[in-house]
């Protein structure tokens, strides 16, 4: 809408009478796109004139049969290539405009008025910012000392779990404290495939002991809503002090396949698998000469939590890998902490095992 338009729309809206001068405006483009479709009407007449036919007959022609497949093919093309285009042009102006929001709109802010810095751009600025609080940096555990920790405490038999935090733990955290109920239905609608119905306090105040009780916590290092400051406030919320927890990123699980300690931590080990994929996972494992002592799935949710630990107490094992979405918090602390055993969340890496994506090393 032409912007002229819109203004006098809104004030319509309002009950400010529009100008006559604007109005007529409005009138003088009716009029011309009239003149434009009778004298394309005045073009298909003479053009039947000279073929012998009338106007009437060269109007309203009979239509051409076109195949229904045809029709629907260039409906596609069409739809496909007009949507593609919108969407490229309103993602490019929403990267543009967020890029000024969450960052020019900041260094306009704090600079002080007549103030400028045009030879630096936005990234340097937050480069330096970040260099002048580098002595707050928290430190996160490596994979590779993870990876060194885990092998330790399997040649020690002591107990130890690594645990993870994903969107779906935080939003499951973040109830009556950080989010309304409302808000984490419409951000986490994969929760109930987990077993979680929100409000459920009960399996909130499991994963913050769980939280407590880990050796090393998994925390988003992506700073995007759901992820990092939402993990960080969920800790003040819950009086965790994030200082006293030994904590790691949260696909960690990958850097230790990249870092090459699926096959330390796993040779000459006795394993259990617990999750939906631990059968196919373990068929890929045994067939690399691993010692896979049992397998416990599915998993059905949070409320198999307790059906699960009666059937991993069957076995004796020395690393447990567990791939059992939010479970897999719960029941890796507890294997630590309930059976002195090694615990590893091992996530979406038994997906990638099974498909061949990250093969064995």
């Amino acid at each position: 809408m032409l912007p002229k338009l819109k203004k006098h729309r809104s004030l319509k809206r309002k009950g400010v009478v529009v100008p006559f001068s604007e109005s007529r405006a409005r009138k003088g483009r009716k009029r011309k796109a009239v003149r434009r479709m009778v004298k394309k009407h005045r073009h298909y007449a003479s053009s039947a004139r000279l073929k012998g036919r009338s106007a009437a007959d060269a109007v309203m022609a009979p239509p051409v049969e076109i195949p229904v497949s045809d029709i629907q093919h260039a409906y596609d093309q069409g739809f496909n290539q007009g949507h593609d285009r919108g969407f490229d042009r309103g993602f490019d102006k929403g990267v543009r405009e967020g890029k000024h929001a969450g960052g020019e709109a900041f260094v306009d802010k704090y600079l002080g008025e007549y103030e400028a810095l045009p030879e630096h751009t936005v990234e340097q600025i937050i480069a330096a910012g970040i260099e002048h609080l580098r002595p707050q940096i928290h430190r996160l555990l490596r994979a590779e000392d993870l990876g060194d920790r885990i092998v330790a405490a399997m040649d020690s038999k002591a107990p130890f779990s690594l645990v993870r935090l994903g969107d779906g733990e935080l939003l499951t955290l973040a109830q009556q404290t950080i989010l309304p109920i409302e808000r984490i239905q419409e951000e986490g609608p994969f929760l109930p495939y987990a077993g979680v119905h929100v409000p459920d306090m009960e399996i909130k105040g499991s994963l913050v002991q769980a939280i407590r009780g880990a050796s090393v916590v998994g925390t988003p290092k992506l700073r995007l809503p759901n992820f990092q400051p939402l993990a960080f406030s969920i800790f003040q919320a819950e009086s965790i002090d994030y200082r006293n927890l030994t904590l790691t990123d949260s696909l960690v699980n990958y850097y230790l396949y990249q870092c090459g300690y699926l096959s330390r931590i796993t040779q000459g080990r006795r394993v259990l698998l617990v999750g939906n994929l631990a059968g196919p996972l373990a068929q890929v494992l045994r067939s690399h000469g691993v010692h896979v002592v049992g397998e416990v799935g599915p998993v059905n949710g949070v409320k198999d939590i307790s059906r699960v630990k009666a059937s991993i107490m069957n076995y004796d094992f020395d690393i447990a890998l567990v791939s059992a979405g939010i479970s897999a918090v719960m029941l890796s602390e507890w294997i630590a902490s309930g059976m002195g055993r090694v615990a590893i969340d091992f996530g979406h890496l038994a997906d990638s095992i099974v498909k061949g994506e990250a093969p064995y090393r």
